[in-house]
């Protein structure tokens, strides 16, 4: 990938935010461009994990520890999330620092909201991540601190969601 590498926000309460950084990680594998998508706070199957992990040049690290929200997590499991989200961070960050091209940390502000990843690493990657790697973070609350960082910030708003009326998440359309 040639050229300055951007930072990207996708944040708001809106759906829509890992499926807009699934698309443009869909769109640089199409042209050849590296992949790492780094998925935070997240360990169930969902139907993008499972494509972008088929697809060549996409490497994909995910997972926390159990099976709930973070509100819902014991100690324990809050300790072992933040193990797991500090290696996939610093993994993803080697993996972009080795190979350029994008690197996408979803679901990056509800980890740094909830205790689950420290600031200092996130700074670290943003200050010294290689010329010409493209950068997607995601998540609702963005904190100001990067948002100033940013050159591309779109805001998910939601006007209505299913969820509202008691549907559930349904396999394929919403996980």
């Amino acid at each position: 990938m040639t050229g300055l590498g951007l930072i990207h926000i996708y944040t708001g309460p809106g759906k829509g935010k890992t499926t807009a950084a699934v698309g443009l990680a869909v769109r640089a594998a199409g042209r050849g461009i590296p992949v790492v998508f780094v998925q935070l706070m997240k360990n169930r199957p969902t139907g993008e994990v499972e494509v972008l992990s088929r697809l060549p040049g996409v490497t994909v690290l995910r997972g926390k520890a159990g099976a709930g929200f973070s509100s819902a997590m014991t100690p324990e499991e809050r300790a072992r999330s933040r193990e797991i989200h500090h290696r996939n961070l610093c993994q993803g960050a080697e993996l972009a620092r080795e190979q350029g091209g994008l690197l996408v940390l979803d679901e990056v502000m509800a980890a740094l909201k909830h205790g689950l990843l420290d600031r200092e690493p996130l700074q670290q990657l943003l200050d010294r991540r290689p010329e010409g790697t493209e950068l997607v973070l995601t998540g609702r609350d963005a904190p100001e601190w990067l948002l100033e960082r940013a050159d591309y910030i779109t805001v998910m708003e939601k006007r209505r969601h299913p969820y509202d009326r008691g549907i559930a998440a349904r396999p394929g359309i919403e996980e």
